[in-house]
């Protein structure tokens, strides 16, 4: 339980105190309370799948107006605290400062910004272009300027690894952690290996990990303080094609025992946990 008044990034921060948080990917409300009652300390809301909710690809199509609405949605759904991906910050630092307030505002426990260039791309897929390190240096240390509660959590995200290569990576993410970001997130890593390199070679930097590939075990030992779980969300999305086509080809869906709307309706109205 936390402490009455205690802000949401002082209640990531003690859960980060604990051990690794995993945070498992969601983009609405619903999926939000039902990652809580599976007993997740933190949920992560995932820039790839708000876009995606707007029938949209991750690619800079939606703006700080949509990323903050749905950011309220998802923190207001439940008591866990909320990482929120908060894409490049929407433009220069002042428009940083101002995407900090109104993710604050928002209810969210921590917030990460990444250093490509707009009209951004899904960390996980080719073309992206990443500005200068001056730049997302001073973006850093606007929002770490910017917040209101000294315990939010800034995660500074570099996405150079796919254009620039392994060293250029690392070195960004010494230097936004310098900047001043409580958490640095490497995106892009895409095997076992390359999780493993930057965990070891990052091993003085406390680090984010977007994956599906491991255990929350093994990401511990390796040293990440956070692991976005993102496997939840793709399966979402192909198991519901899957009841799709099922639909399609017979005509009916199967549903497991217990499926229906009363056990939906009872985690809604929080009967099931209290």
């Amino acid at each position: 339980m936390s402490a009455p008044g205690e802000s949401p990034g002082a209640r990531l921060r003690a859960l980060m105190e604990q051990g690794l948080v995993v945070a498992p990917f969601v983009f609405d409300g619903v999926q939000a309370r039902l990652a809580e009652a599976a007993g997740f300390a933190a949920v992560y809301m995932s820039g790839f799948g708000t876009a995606a909710s707007w029938g949209l690809p991750d690619r800079g199509l939606i703006g700080l107006g949509e990323m903050a609405a749905n950011a309220a949605r998802v923190a207001g759904a439940v008591r866990v605290p909320v990482i929120a991906d908060a894409d490049t910050g929407y433009g220069n630092e002042a428009n940083v400062a101002r995407t900090v307030e109104l993710y604050e505002r928002a209810g969210v426990a921590a917030l990460h910004l990444e250093d490509q260039e707009w009209p951004k791309r899904c960390g996980f897929l080719e073309g992206k272009r990443a500005i200068p390190a001056e730049e997302m240096e001073l973006k850093v240390r606007a929002a770490v300027r910017a917040r209101r509660h000294p315990a939010t959590v800034i995660i500074a995200r570099t996405d150079a690894l796919a254009p620039l290569g392994r060293e250029a990576a690392a070195e960004r993410a010494r230097r936004y952690f310098a900047a001043g970001a409580d958490l640095v997130f490497l995106d892009g890593l895409k095997d076992r290996e390359t999780i493993a390199w930057a965990a070891a070679e990052l091993a003085d930097v406390p680090m984010v990990l977007n994956s599906w590939l491991l255990t929350p075990a093994e990401a511990a030992a390796l040293g990440y303080r956070v692991y976005l779980q993102l496997g939840v969300m793709l399966r979402h999305f192909e198991e519901f094609r899957r009841a799709l086509e099922e639909l399609r080809a017979t005509g009916q869906v199967a549903l497991g025992p217990g499926a229906g709307v009363e056990w939906i309706t009872r985690l809604l109205d929080r009967e099931d946990g209290e």
